[in-house]
């Protein structure tokens, strides 16, 4: 779209060069022909930085868009982000794609849809009812298990292995609400990115991102009914166990093990090696690998069972 017909859509008034903007992106990651947006303070120092042809702020935050970059100033730019977000969507199937390629090798089921753009790759299995979106690229040797849905641009390793009923690349829980508390939806423009030898049980879901991808790195275990949100980074070779989960654009470092229904809250950073018993509630970033937690409010496991027995006695 064109800068105008951006400003145009957002209400506001536009002067200057009327440059093409081709998606949305974050401020870290956007480039000369994409179009971010800021509504958080703390992510104000990531601005100066920024390579995006304009920036949608507010009245706080122009005064930090430098002169190389074209501010759009409104009243609530998480919501004008939304708006725009529906612009930049791309189709759900497009008919223009060339046909599905089937590597050498690979059985789909008769039952089994594959849109058109999708690559899978040698010696794949892909089992009745499996719908494997537009323009989705598979690796060699991926199992597929009956019912599972892979949403369109979504990538998947070598030698990965899908349970029944899981749905990859799903939109994430995102949408802004203005000041009448009316919400409207952040479309999802990113992808979900498996690694090589990653295994996900049965009916769990994972997010593709808002922008970019929710990486999942080579040789994650995660077990059923396991929720990953949208932009969240899970390390290599760590494990979600049942009923556990992330809310968005949290990072875990490699080889980290979360028990059973524990969950981190968004915006996160996990150290490697960390551990979390059974119902951990983590709110806060973990910096020092290698520990174990558990309990709500978190703390450190052993610490969580000491507080346990004292408050056992208190109540004899």
């Amino acid at each position: 779209m064109k800068l105008s017909e951006i400003a145009k859509l957002i209400g506001v008034e536009f002067s200057g060069a009327d440059i093409e903007i081709v998606s949305m992106n974050t401020l870290n990651d956007a480039n000369s022909s994409e179009l971010s947006f800021i509504s958080n303070a703390k992510y104000v120092k990531d601005i100066a930085t920024s390579k995006a042809a304009a920036i949608i702020v507010d009245e706080k935050t122009k005064e930090f868009v430098p002169d190389s970059c074209i501010a759009l100033v409104v009243e609530n730019p998480y919501w004008e982000m939304a708006i725009l977000s529906k612009e930049f969507a791309p189709a759900i199937e497009d008919d223009n794609l060339a046909p599905a390629l089937i590597g050498e090798g690979s059985r789909v089921s008769a039952k089994a849809e594959v849109a058109r753009g999708a690559v899978i790759g040698k010696n794949c299995t892909i089992l009745a009812h499996a719908y494997i979106g537009a323009n989705t690229k598979i690796g060699d040797g991926v199992t597929i298990y009956p019912n599972v849905t892979i949403y369109r641009d979504c990538v998947i390793g070598d030698e990965c292995m899908i349970h029944a009923n899981t749905v990859i690349g799903s939109d994430g829980f995102g949408f802004a609400t203005n000041a009448l508390g009316e919400h409207k939806k952040i479309y999802q423009n990113g992808n979900v990115v498996l690694e090589d030898d990653v295994e996900i049980g049965s009916n769990t879901s994972i997010d593709r991102a808002v922008f970019g991808a929710t990486r999942i790195k080579k040789g994650v275990r995660i077990d059923n009914l396991v929720q990953i949100g949208h932009n969240c980074e899970i390390g290599e070779y760590s494990v979600f166990v049942a009923q556990s989960g992330s809310a968005g654009s949290t990072t875990l470092g490699r080889n980290v093990v979360v028990g059973g229904q524990s969950a981190f809250a968004g915006h996160l950073n996990i150290a490697a090696f960390s551990t979390f018993a059974a119902r951990s509630g983590i709110t806060n970033d973990i910096k020092v690998s290698g520990k174990t937690f558990g309990g709500f409010p978190l703390l450190e496991q052993r610490t969580w069972l000491k507080l346990q027995v004292k408050i056992a006695r208190l109540l004899k």
